[in-house]
């Protein structure tokens, strides 16, 4: 399905997705980033742990999977079901009130939620870059757009996309993380896997998956891509 040295349960994966398939962009990201055995990572949003379950495996890191919407003790069920509870430590937290201290964290990312709490100017400075130690990467992957819709939304696209989803181009990002004084940008770009990313959610029975067939149908690949961001700590 992806790059990886394991071997994962299509269905496991399949019902806990909860967008465009987590684990082939962390595939993907993970590629840009120096991971090493034993290094604690922040996974912020981490969803149902899909990402937070690959970088345990795979690079042998320590995970804190954070996120909101999702419950620890929920996400606790699946990480003892795969025998990973060494690994990673499910926390239950808001972006905004993460409860770290300054600098414990050697990487932080953040796989298809970053855009929900992180487009404010001052969110990568006051409360996310903060946690990682100097040096320490911090790598974000979200939906995006190719362009910046100046024009307002597109006809097409105006029944299944509201200003509040906060859809934004490689520049706009780039820009946005420019204003920030405690990291330097090593890389903004486009990410290979959007199609099959995409593909993967959209074959599941989630209800979700069912509607945004139709924004993807009525997108028809004119719009939509996938934005990686990674800087460094200074």
């Amino acid at each position: 399905m992806f790059k990886n040295s394991y071997n994962y349960n299509e269905e496991f994966i399949k019902s806990n997705m909860m967008g465009p398939n987590s684990m082939r962009i962390i595939s993907e990201l993970a590629e840009s980033l120096k991971l090493e055995k034993g290094m604690r990572v922040l996974d912020l949003g981490c969803g149902k742990g899909l990402t937070s379950i690959y970088l345990a495996k795979e690079y042998g890191v320590t995970v804190y999977a954070t996120d909101l919407w999702i419950s620890a003790s929920d996400n606790f069920e699946r990480i003892k079901a795969l025998h990973l509870e060494d690994k990673i430590i499910p926390i239950h937290a808001d972006a905004y009130n993460l409860p770290y201290a300054k600098e414990y964290f050697d990487v932080a990312i953040s796989v298809d939620a970053y855009h929900y709490f992180g487009c404010t100017k001052d969110y990568l400075t006051n409360y996310l870059a903060p946690l990682v130690k100097k040096d320490g990467q911090i790598a974000v992957a979200i939906p995006g757009i190719k362009k910046e819709f100046t024009n307002g939304i597109p006809e097409e696209l105006n029944p299944y996309l509201t200003k509040d989803m906060n859809f934004h181009s490689c520049e706009w990002w780039y820009n946005l993380w420019s204003k920030s004084e405690l990291v330097s940008i090593e890389d903004c770009t486009e990410m290979n896997c959007l199609k099959d990313a995409w593909n993967d959610w959209l074959s599941t029975d989630n209800i979700y998956a069912k509607e945004d067939i139709k924004m993807l149908n009525a997108e028809g690949g004119n719009y939509f891509n996938l934005v990686s961001i990674i800087a460094r700590k200074l």
